[in-house]
């Protein structure tokens, strides 16, 4: 009777540890990368990381956020990249902290960013505003962690008119501009979708609204303090100190950046070139995904 007791209480040992068992041998699903990275305390901003191989590191323009590479991420990396978004201080998921929004400041948190994922011979990419905080990320940390840099329709080197530079903006439109994000920010957001693309059509009503959901996401103050610390940019000094590759993504259409930015970056940087969409306006990573993609593509992986 005692050996029947033993043999019963042996099977119910086993039966109730299987389960416990196999929860312990269960391999984790995720690669263990963070969402969310702290860049000094009490911040932390929203990553995407994605795939494996060479990094490309992409940062958004205003006032999007990383989710603005949505037909990006998948595309470089089955094609062999890790592709890395990451979404500036007080924009999309991005935690918004009272203080300051400038490009030392977005700088200083992509170097964060960097330093603690352990990026080394990155390319980094930059699209409108998100393209003047590279160029300033590069001459500030003379290109730490990167080795090549792309502009995609980059907001530089400036964005408004100046002395010897004709081209862009005039600061009292920018003024205006700015009050708008005072008075007025849903309209002035709604007012981009037709300013975007080259021509009506070029993108879907429902990618516009994408775009214009994803710039909806961004905090009020953070969206004022980054456009007039943009309209106070000048990188015309900066631009001779770039010595590493850059490849210039630019649209022939571009209403918002005049693809006159293009040329005058191209004339300022001796290791660059101009990649042009000629059936694209601003939105030249979804108007022609495709090409923006093979042609980061390229130029990231040589």
């Amino acid at each position: 009777m005692k050996s029947v007791i033993a043999l019963v209480g042996l099977f119910m040992s086993l039966l109730f540890s299987q389960p416990l068992l196999a929860q312990g041998k269960r391999v984790p699903a995720s690669a263990g990368r963070e969402e969310f990275i702290e860049v000094e305390k009490g911040v932390k901003l929203h990553v995407t990381d994605i795939g494996e191989g060479k990094p490309i590191v992409l940062i958004h323009g205003w006032p999007l956020s990383d989710a603005m590479y949505e037909y990006q991420y998948q595309s470089l990396a089955k094609k062999g990249f890790r592709v890395i978004g990451i979404t500036l201080r007080g924009f999309g998921r991005s935690d918004r902290p009272y203080g300051r929004y400038d490009f030392d400041v977005f700088s200083d948190d992509i170097k964060a960013v960097l330093e603690k994922l352990k990026i080394q011979d990155a390319t980094l990419g930059g699209f409108s505003m998100g393209g003047a905080v590279v160029i300033h990320y590069v001459t500030k940390y003379n290109a730490a962690h990167i080795s090549k840099l792309a502009l995609f329709a980059a907001a530089a080197p400036s964005w408004i008119q100046r002395e010897g530079f004709p081209f862009g903006l005039s600061k009292s439109d920018v003024d205006g501009l700015i009050n708008a994000t005072l008075t007025g920010r849903q309209d002035l957001i709604a007012s981009f979708g037709a300013s975007f693309p080259a021509k009506e059509g070029n993108i879907s009503k429902n990618v516009e609204k994408w775009l214009e959901n994803i710039n909806l996401e961004a905090w009020p103050y953070a969206i004022t303090q980054s456009i007039t610390a943009l309209r106070d940019l000048d990188l015309r000094p900066d631009l001779a100190k770039i010595k590493i590759p850059v490849a210039i993504f630019h649209g022939t259409h571009d209403k918002l950046c005049d693809f006159t930015f293009a040329e005058q970056l191209n004339k300022g940087i001796a290791n660059s070139y101009i990649v042009k969409f000629e059936n694209s306006g601003h939105a030249l990573f979804v108007e022609e995904a495709e090409k923006f993609n093979s042609e980061l593509e390229k130029f990231a992986g040589k």
